[in-house]
């Protein structure tokens, strides 16, 4: 039987999807926009140069991420009890919002206030992902998160550099951009996004005690691969806040590298990025399994930032980048086989208490590495090596590496599968068109956006 093309699918459900893949672009690419000028805007506000600046910067990342941690699973398990659509778009008007403030701030604690601001309507991350587990059956999962993946990517292909070059202009110009970018996403999604979870699949109430942090782990907890996973997953987030804590101070202290400078480099992460997730995921995923494809990109992430850490030069940190792309192979994988062991009305809640592990790293991660790096570059310093935090980072996915293989050595790869499944338990299937490739999935009731 030939498979429907994406034009032969119902206009809301080809503008859900689309929408879905949109919408983490244009939030992506409002979050790039401000990494290569937020950190200087920070040392601009603060005083005491790039030392100073570095320990503000970890401050800032912690703050954001204890906000995120408290507010992530209340999101999930709104979007579970209420649906997805009106998290998305209160999110998106949130973002417009928070910016807007940011693009204003006179003073450091101000911007301290919109940072708070920011971590709380920070969702739409969240709520992309259990959409994505919402429409698409188990074996194509690894696929389609990294299909949202190559999004994230996208984004930070035009993100960064945008924001650089807008930041040479003036160093607040990023934040009004990205303000308005946020706005349109909302403008878009209040339009043309339906709902992908229905009222009989939702939960039946509210309940408060399974949405704060530690209640929302509780759902992990009684998985054991969930439970394993979810500390890998814990480990690669945390791995990840030498990026978003250091690089831009690390790039500037040690190769000389300005905002702008920053964002074409960012802008290359992301277009190795987004190629790894667009095209070699769907491709390694089905023929190497998820496990494979999983322990591969740790591997990858490790050689990374060792190579990040002990790049004498720029030229030599920039080899490091396809192999930071190709971490990315990772987490798809990772996400896709936590999907497996949920029930449907669960998945909000999985994707919350997943957001939560990010912000739980984010505790502990900015004020870390800002914290390693700085000691790394004091002239009091036993040891000067300003890339030590990208070597610790190395360190965290080894542990990772190893944690995985031992968690999932039983496991069995649905990306391999051969056929579709029912996961709806009525026997019936229809076909859904994701945007880089055709998977089948049970056709929902229609819902009015």
């Amino acid at each position: 039987m030939d498979q429907p093309t994406i034009n032969e699918l119902h206009p809301r459900r080809r503008a859900a999807l689309v929408f879905i893949y949109i919408t983490v672009v244009l939030d992506m690419l409002a979050f790039g926009i401000v990494i290569p000028v937020l950190p200087h805007l920070i040392e601009q506000l603060a005083g005491g140069g790039i030392a100073r600046a570095a320990w503000w910067v970890g401050v800032f990342g912690t703050v954001f991420a204890i906000v995120q941690f408290a507010f992530s699973p209340v999101q999930g398990a709104l979007s579970d009890r209420f649906g997805r659509r009106p998290v998305i778009l209160i999110s998106n008007a949130g973002l417009a919002i928070d910016f807007v403030v940011l693009a204003l701030a006179p003073t450091l604690w101000l911007l301290f206030l919109a940072r708070v601001l920011l971590g709380m309507t920070a969702a739409s991350f969240t709520t992309a992902n259990a959409y994505i587990a919402d429409i698409t059956p188990k074996e194509k999962r690894a696929a389609a998160y990294g299909i949202l993946g190559s999004a994230f990517g996208l984004g930070f292909i035009i993100g960064p550099g945008l924001g650089g070059f807008l930041g040479d202009i003036h160093l607040r110009l990023p934040f009004w951009v990205a303000a308005a970018l946020a706005a349109c996403n909302f403008m878009y999604g209040l339009f043309v996004l339906p709902e992908s979870l229905p009222k009989e699949r939702r939960t039946k109430r509210f309940e408060m005690h399974s949405a704060h942090p530690l209640g929302s782990l509780k759902l992990v907890r009684r998985y054991p691969l969930v439970m394993g996973l979810a500390v890998v997953m814990f480990l690669v987030y945390l791995a990840h806040y030498v990026l978003q804590t250091t690089f831009v101070l690390y790039a500037d202290y040690r190769y000389s590298w300005g905002p702008q400078a920053v964002g074409y480099v960012l802008m290359l992460m992301g277009a190795c990025d987004g190629f790894v997730q667009a095209v070699l995921t769907r491709k390694l995923a089905p023929k190497f399994g998820e496990r494979r494809l999983m322990l591969g990109g740790m591997l990858c992430g490790i050689g990374s930032f060792l190579a990040m850490g002990l790049a004498s030069s720029g030229t030599v940190f920039l080899l490091g980048i396809p192999l930071m792309a190709l971490w990315g192979l990772s987490q798809p994988p990772i996400q896709s086989l936590m999907t497996h062991q949920v029930d449907p009305s669960e998945q909000g809640r999985l994707q919350g208490a997943i957001s939560s592990l990010a912000s739980f790293a984010g505790i502990f991660g900015p004020f870390l590495f800002a914290q390693v790096f700085s000691f790394s570059i004091s002239p009091s310093s036993p040891v000067h090596l300003p890339g030590l935090a990208f070597v610790l980072s190395a360190g965290l996915l080894a542990v990772g590496t190893v944690l995985a293989m031992r968690v999932t050595r039983h496991t069995g790869d649905l990306a391999q599968a051969d056929s579709p499944t029912d996961t709806s338990g009525t026997g019936e299937l229809s076909s859904v068109v994701t945007l880089q490739g055709t998977v089948t999935t049970p056709e929902p009731p229609e819902q009015s956006p």
